[in-house]
């Protein structure tokens, strides 16, 4: 099973009565170079994020320590609201107040939740 897949299922409980559009990981706290760079401890000062772009809102979650399994919805924000442009390894994203940066890996998924809102997310 893919890995958007899981996170769909995972997730989906949490957000009764809404259609997923998108979803991606991200993370947050200290900076995804900084907590690499610290190795084990840096790993524990990052706090990891599920991104939910459903049909209502922009839903961020907390999750566990893998990152994978969401535990709660931290914050919603309006629809409307443009996550990209996601640029360069580590991207940051606009998500709320809380500096979340996602990986290129879900570069698509940003790009897609931006285009439908016909902002242009390059």
């Amino acid at each position: 099973m893919a890995l958007r897949d899981k996170l769909i299922e995972r997730t989906q409980p949490l957000l009764p009565g809404e259609q997923i559009q998108q979803i991606f990981l991200a993370q947050s706290g200290v900076t995804p170079w900084a907590s690499a760079f610290a190795g084990l401890l840096g790993q524990t000062l990052l706090r990891r994020r599920i991104v939910a772009v459903t049909d209502r809102s922009i839903v961020v979650l907390s999750t566990n320590f893998n990152g994978t399994a969401p535990n709660e919805v931290l914050r919603r924000l309006p629809r409307q609201t443009a996550i990209g442009p996601a640029k360069g390894i580590w991207a940051r994203i606009n998500v709320g107040d809380e500096k979340t940066w996602s990986h290129a890996r879900f570069r698509k998924e940003i790009e897609a939740a931006d285009a439908a809102l016909g902002t242009n997310a390059r």
